[in-house]
């Protein structure tokens, strides 16, 4: 009987299996349709244009956040179920939402100085030592206002080489009580006072150091003249860091930070830095004001690099204490060239920085360069081929900063080396692009080459170089490649600088090498995406999709669709940082 009810009730059994098996495609369907349970978001985005940078799935209509991260994307059909009691949740009405703006080589202490300072370079005029008596109006005037400021800051366009460049006896008449330092806007030299030379030490005496002295530029009779160019720059920072009292310091930062975040920035890589400077961004983060996520390099202008004892300490307690989402460091600059005078000075020997970059690989850093001469930008990718015959593959994501001036046979380097070019539009376009030599036949800022040769292409501020550090700006340039001109600067003998927006620059009407231009998915990808994979974080940043941290902004237009030259009067709404709205310009 036993094996009779087991054969009869095997048909059934296997009947019932069946049964069941051909129910699963529609209750699978049907969970599908629901979906999970719905968690409570903290955010919702409601009819929208989202450019989620996702490769399979770029738009969306709407957004969850929970927390810090996205939980959701998708249409609001999908999502509405998402609302709940104290969900903020915003109507779009269409606007468009792109992944936060990542700015993979930006300045910002150097920018939160000229932030605070006076800014004698805008997009409406610059004002340069070729009028003196403006020049000194404006700075006694800001020192009136500032008088409680033991340091005076500014920032203009002025020659750096004798016999075209300035003294100290012209600021010395605006201001003579008080310490003025002037940026040069490429951040490759400063203008003193007789105030700030003697408090930095700068005397008829050599300094100690022989790169800082090399770089003081002196008259015949061996005094200074006030102008200090590259490495010499050094002297004066270090004077600066100890006169500012850290509070000064810490408020100047966030300044600057709530600055870039009325951009969109929502992400950095310092291409300067200290280890001094990462306990300030920590200092902020753990009181809960750190509106960036910051990862910084550790590199002075034009500094060469030596593997002192306490240099290397200080690159490894970097690594090892900060390496959260806000706070992070294990990058090393290196500065190839510098950017003054017609040709830009070299500042190693190609041995030397073989030596330097093969060594600093082999620690497990990674490693970005400034470069902007053709063939120091061949002495880069010598010395990272090296390093990895040297060391080994592995996923370096080595980087050369600028690549303004690189020949054919070079840029079909940078793919097989896994090299970024990490790159400014927003200076592409004089009337011979970037190349310090106008006859120079090889044309400069060869962007859709990089891209069509697999190169990774990152788009980047150099803020306060360009200024503002508004992305939108570089994005148009990037789109048009339209030529500006300034008849301000045009006394200015040095490299040219006629970015867009700048020194008081016009359009021209003209463009260079329009067949260069990218598309404004492209240059939106360059700051997003590309800035993410080149700093490691692609897996957290640079695209909106659940799981990735909620870093996004709201834009006033659809800079996709409105004409190219309107593009950089994009404003952004509001910005997110984490699930953290961090600026909003009125509520949505």
């Amino acid at each position: 009987m036993r094996g009779a009810h087991a054969g009869q009730g095997a048909p059934a059994a296997a009947h019932r299996r069946a049964r069941s098996l051909a129910l699963l495609p529609v209750l699978s369907a049907a969970l599908a349709a629901c979906g999970p349970p719905a968690s409570a978001a903290d955010l919702l985005l409601l009819h929208g244009h989202i450019y989620t940078g996702a490769a399979r799935a770029p738009w969306a209509e709407a957004l969850a956040v929970t927390g810090a991260r996205i939980e959701a994307v998708g249409s609001d059909a999908q999502l509405q179920s998402r609302r709940h009691r104290g969900t903020r949740v915003i109507d779009l009405q269409g606007r468009t939402v792109i992944p936060g703006i990542i700015d993979p080589h930006i300045h910002v202490w150097l920018g939160a100085l000229a932030l605070h300072g006076l800014n004698l370079s805008t997009a409406e005029a610059s004002i340069t030592p070729d009028k003196p008596q403006l020049l000194i109006g404006r700075l006694r005037a800001y020192a009136a206002e500032h008088p409680q400021d033991a340091l005076l800051f500014a920032r203009a366009d002025f020659s750096t080489m004798p016999p075209y460049s300035p003294t100290h006896e012209l600021l010395d008449q605006a201001v003579a009580d008080r310490p003025v330092i002037v940026h040069n806007i490429s951040e490759h030299a400063m203008w003193l006072n007789a105030r700030a030379l003697a408090l930095a030490g700068i005397t008829e005496a050599p300094l100690a150091d022989p790169v800082e002295e090399r770089n003081v530029v002196r008259d015949a009779g061996g005094h200074p003249t006030g102008i200090v160019i590259e490495g010499g720059m050094e002297a004066v920072e270090r004077v600066v860091r100890r006169t500012l009292p850290v509070e000064a310091q810490l408020a100047m930062l966030r300044a600057a930070l709530h600055a870039l975040n009325g951009y969109g920035i929502t992400s950095v890589v310092n291409a300067s830095g200290d280890l001094e400077e990462i306990r300030l961004y920590a200092a902020l983060r753990d009181r809960g004001e750190l509106t960036v996520r910051t990862r910084t390099a550790f590199g002075a202008v034009s500094v060469p690099h030596r593997l002192t004892p306490q240099f290397v300490a200080e690159l490894e307690e970097a690594r090892t204490r900060y390496h959260d989402e806000w706070v992070s460091a294990n990058l090393v600059k290196f500065f190839a060239d510098g950017f003054t005078g017609l040709l830009p000075p070299l500042v190693y020997r190609p041995e030397e920085f073989r030596a330097l970059v093969i060594e600093l690989d082999r620690r497990g850093f990674q490693l970005m360069t400034h470069a902007t001469r053709f063939d120091s930008v061949t002495m880069v990718l010598d010395a990272y081929e090296a390093a990895e015959r040297s060391n080994g593959a592995r996923d370096r994501r080595l980087r050369i900063e600028h690549s303004t001036s690189v020949r054919p046979q070079d840029i079909a380097r940078y793919a097989p080396l896994g090299v970024i070019n990490v790159t400014s539009p927003g200076f592409c376009c004089g009337e011979s692009g970037t190349n310090a030599d106008p006859k120079e036949p090889t044309p400069s800022d060869q962007w859709q080459t990089f891209l069509k040769d697999g190169a990774v292409l990152a788009f980047s501020s150099d803020w306060p170089c360009f200024w503002p550090a508004n992305p939108f700006l570089s994005i148009q340039e990037a789109v048009t490649r339209e030529i500006w001109h300034s008849d301000d600067t045009a006394g200015v003998i040095d490299l040219p600088l006629d970015g867009a927006w700048q020194a008081g620059a016009r359009p021209t009407g003209k463009f260079y090498t329009p067949e260069q231009r990218v598309t404004v998915r492209q240059a939106i990808d360059a700051y997003t995406r590309a800035a993410a994979y080149s700093e490691f974080a692609e897996s957290r940043l640079g695209t909106l999709e659940s799981g990735k941290l909620a870093d996004l902004a709201v834009l006033s237009q659809d800079v996709f669709s409105v004409p190219a030259a309107r593009i950089g009067a994009t404003e952004v709404l509001l910005t997110v940082v984490g699930g953290r709205i961090v600026h909003e310009v009125a509520p949505l």
